[in-house]
This record gives structure tokens, C-alpha cells and sequence, in this order.
């Protein structure tokens, strides 16, 4: 980025005061003080004000905070209440305005995102418009690929992924919205052509608290969009009206005003009949799963909602075979069926496993755990999921980080009615390598949890661990 004075950040920027001179150049914007370089702009946002000696260390020219420092008089701040609005103001003129340059969709929901926002960019991409991806796996400008650090980043990074996308001559931006993002504000001052809502069900409770307030986090993306946006909703969740109660934007409805019948599922995809306007379309799909006819409507909405025809919709969207971890198919010489899957939610674990119930010739092998400091209350109930719905089931760690890896497992262990039924090994790879040694040619091996992952996270470190390459190992061993 080039150099831009201080006044022209701050031009719409609502402040109490500026405290030293306007005229100053700000080379950067960063709201880490261990990211500050010289001539910086330091946003010292909630707790932030402690680093402003370190930023100043740095090199800082100003600093954004709610109260003014008198030990710094040789350095400018700016003063407001709001320190996350006014982040959001100056993120967007730095990086000059490259979001309103970009159709925008934000994707909403406890399951689907990832794919959801694959398959509109891949849409958008066959008709002509190339198309930037923000999400869990990782973050897409063009021909620039980064690995992801949140399913939505910060603030800044959004801002400066758009800057990126809009050099590289995107025209769009499929986005992963958290309800940790939205409940943040991580998303501020973003205007969204169109959100989606996939679903909500029991997850992240550790964070929200109850199911009313993660609704209520997930339905801020509804309530930012404006009358000539689209929110496109899945009519079959419960909570969909709520999610566009009082929202401005035209309602396109999944399951109303674009539906599916007659699914048949296999092990090498799916087909079914689309319907839209009193017209009924064939389509096919590479893609496994019952669950990913919604996700592939939802896509599909975007296209019929950028006007293009049906017809060309649906035949870019059977050319999509693969989202890294979701369902993905682990190619090995042994000829087994093995899938690596992403669900680590208990929604996710049941729809995956019903799915593979829905095509499975001989068993179904189940290798999953929980990950460590999140959500206690879902550990039983993945066991019973697991049990329920598997012939085998093989309990390991997830990503344990602080917690004990036993102990997650004695919490598991507590959801099944019999526990003889279960196998537990600890050890992650052990576990794979003893799935994928008892299959058989009909059986099917689920390793469920970490899925596009390629780490797995203790107490003490971050180790490389990819549960593809685990698994082809265990076939070729």
C-alpha cells in the first residue's frame, strides 16, 4: 500500500478529538502491537490500550483508543468511544473501498458453509466472474492462497483480503460468516449483496451460551443487508424466519421457491429432479450426501439470483466434485472405501454417517473424538451419534490442546449404552492404521473431526497430522 495521510483515514471517521496533526502519513493500519512497523496507524481496541508503549516502541505514528494518554503527547491519537466502528471506517478507506467493488456473499449457518461457499465460488467462476473465497480451510485472492487462521478473520484482514481480490481482478467474494464473527463484529461495515442461512443446530454453546443467543448472533448477517440484497434461507430450519424477521432484503426460500425430489444417492454421487417456476430440471452431482442437495441449492440460488439460466446453473454445478475434508475420498491401492470428514459437530457426525448408511454395502468404521476446551455437552451425545448410526466405532483424540485426552474420552464413552461396543485408542494414528487394517472391500472407513486439517493440537505443541495421509499410509503399509 502506498502512503495516505491521516485525515483522508479518518473523513468519516466520528471522533471526540485528534490529539497532534492530521497531515501525518500512515504507512499501515494494524491492531497488534507485535505487527506495528514505522509510521503505522496502532488501533488499540478492547484491552488493546495496555500494548500502546509497545506500538509506540515500534515506530506507531497515532494511535486509535477511547482515552487519551498524556505519556505519549509526541505521538497522535485519536480519540473515540467506539473503537470497533471507527476500525471498521478506516480499514475500508485504506484499503480503498476494494469491498464495494466486489458482490459480496456471506454465508451463514452451524453446517454447510465451507462447501456452500466452494461451490458459489466455483458458479461464479465457470460463468465469467472470478471469485475470492474467505472460509475455514483457507483464503482465496485470486491466484494467491492463504492458509486460514479463523473461518472470518479480523476486521483488517477482511479489508485487506478484498484489496487483494480486487488486484487480482475478482469480481466476487464468497465468505464464511461465523457467528463468533458476527457476535465480534469482525464483519462490520461490510455490506453483503447476499446472505445465506444453511442451518442451526446444537454447536458452539460454550461460546453463546444458549441456542437463542447463537440465533440471535447468526441473524446480525440478515439484519446488515439492504433492500436490494438477497437472503436465502433454508425454509426447513426452524429458525429461518426468524433469521429474516424484519430483514430488508428480497427473500429467496430453499424448499419453496427452489426445491429437489426424487433424490437417489451412491457412492459415486447423486441425482434428483430441481424444481423452480413451475419447471422441473434433472440434475447430477459428483458430490455424496443427502445433506449436500441444500448446499448445492443454495448455490444454485446465487446463479438464479444473478439472473443467470437455469440450465447453465445446474450443469457448472454437476462439474464440482470435491470441498478439502468434506466427504473427500482418500484415493489408496487397497481399493477401500475411506472418507475423511471435517464433522466434528454432532449435526454434522449424524448427517455424515446417516449419508454413508444410505450407500454402504458392508460396515461402516467410525474413527472420531472432541476436540479439547470446547463444547462439553455434545461429548456423549457424538458417542451415542457414533454408536447409533456405525457398526464400528473407534474413539480417539481429536485436538485435545489443554484438556486431557482420557478424559475427553471417558466423556465420549459416556453417550454409549454399551461400551464394549467401543474401541478406544488414544493415539490418533493408531487408530487410523487399526480402521483401515480391519476394513474389508464393502466396508466403509469414516475418520471424522479434523477432516482439511494438517496439525493436530496438545497441551504443549502443534504437531503435523493430516488424516489423508495417515490413511494412505495405513494402505500402503
Amino acid at each position: 500500500m502506498e502512503r495516505i495521510k491521516l485525515k483522508k483515514l479518518l473523513k468519516n471517521v466520528p471522533v471526540q478529538m485528534v490529539k497532534g496533526s492530521k497531515e501525518i502519513e500512515i504507512t499501515g493500519i494494524t491492531a497488534n502491537s507485535k505487527w506495528v512497523a514505522p509510521g503505522n496507524l496502532f488501533i488499540a481496541k478492547r484491552g488493546g490500550a495496555r500494548f500502546i508503549p509497545d506500538a509506540v516502541a515500534a515506530g506507531a505514528a497515532a494511535i486509535v483508543t477511547d482515552l487519551y494518554d498524556p505519556f505519549f503527547p509526541h505521538v497522535v491519537q485519536i480519540i473515540t468511544p467506539d473503537i470497533a466502528a471507527a476500525e471498521a471506517l478506516i480499514a475500508k478507506e485504506f484499503y480503498e473501498h476494494a469491498d464495494d467493488e466486489l458482490f459480496l456473499i456471506g454465508i451463514t449457518g452451524t453446517n454447510g458453509k465451507t462447501t456452500t461457499s466452494y461451490l458459489v465460488r466455483h458458479l461464479l467462476e465457470q460463468n465469467g466472474e472470478r471469485c475470492g473465497l474467505i472460509g475455514t480451510v483457507e483464503w482465496i485472492a485470486g491466484n494467491h492462497i492463504f492458509p486460514s487462521d479463523n473461518t472470518t478473520p479480523d476486521v483488517l484482514t477482511n479489508y485487506k483480503l478484498f484489496h487483494e481480490m480486487r488486484k487480482s481482478e475478482c469480481k466476487a467474494c464468497a465468505m464464511e460468516v461465523s457467528s463468533h464473527a458476527l457476535d465480534q463484529g469482525r464483519v462490520k461495515g461490510i455490506e453483503f449483496d447476499i446472505g445465506i442461512f444453511t442451518n442451526l443446530t446444537h454447536e458452539h454453546l460454550d461460546y453463546h451460551k444458549t441456542m437463542e443467543e447463537y440465533a440471535a448472533a447468526k441473524k446480525k448477517l440478515f439484519s446488515y443487508l439492504k433492500s436490494d440484497a438477497f437472503a436465502i434461507v433454508n425454509a426447513d430450519s426452524p429458525y429461518a424466519e426468524q433469521m429474516i424477521a424484519d430483514c430488508r432484503a428480497q427473500i429467496f426460500r430453499l424448499g419453496v421457491d427452489l426445491s429437489a425430489s426424487g433424490i437417489e444417492l451412491t457412492a459415486e454421487g447423486m441425482r434428483c429432479q430441481v424444481h423452480y417456476r413451475q419447471k422441473t430440471y434433472p440434475f447430477h452431482s459428483p458430490l455424496i450426501g443427502r445433506f449436500n442437495i441444500d448446499n448445492l441449492l443454495a448455490a444454485a440460488a446465487v446463479g438464479l439470483t444473478r439472473g443467470y439460466p437455469m440450465e447453465e446453473v445446474l450443469e457448472h454445478l454437476s462439474t464440482f466434485s470435491k470441498i478439502p475434508g468434506r466427504l473427500e475420498r482418500v484415493p489408496n491401492p487397497k481399493g477401500l472405501n475411506i472418507f475423511v470428514d471435517y464433522a466434528h459437530k454432532l449435526d454434522a457426525l449424524i448427517n455424515v454417517l446417516n449419508t454413508l448408511r444410505e450407500i454402504k454395502k458392508g460396515r461402516i468404521i467410525t474413527v472420531f473424538g472432541c476436540g479439547g476446551n470446547r463444547d462439553l455437552a455434545k461429548r456423549p451425545l457424538m458417542g451415542a451419534a457414533a454408536e447409533r448410526l456405525s457398526d464400528v466405532s473407534i474413539v480417539t483424540s481429536d485436538n485435545p490442546r489443554n484438556e486431557d485426552p482420557l478424559e475427553i474420552i471417558r466423556q465420549i464413552l459416556g453417550g454409549f449404552k454399551d461400551v464394549r461396543r467401543a474401541l478406544v485408542i488414544p493415539d490418533r494414528m493408531e487408530a487410523i492404521h487399526r480402521a483401515v487394517k480391519m476394513a474389508m472391500p464393502n466396508d466403509i472407513v469414516l475418520i471424522a473431526g479434523k477432516g482439511h486439517e494438517t496439525y493436530q493440537i496438545f497441551s504443549n505443541q502443534k504437531i503435523d497430522f493430516d488424516d489423508r495421509e495417515i490413511a494412505l499410509e495405513a494402505c500402503e503399509g
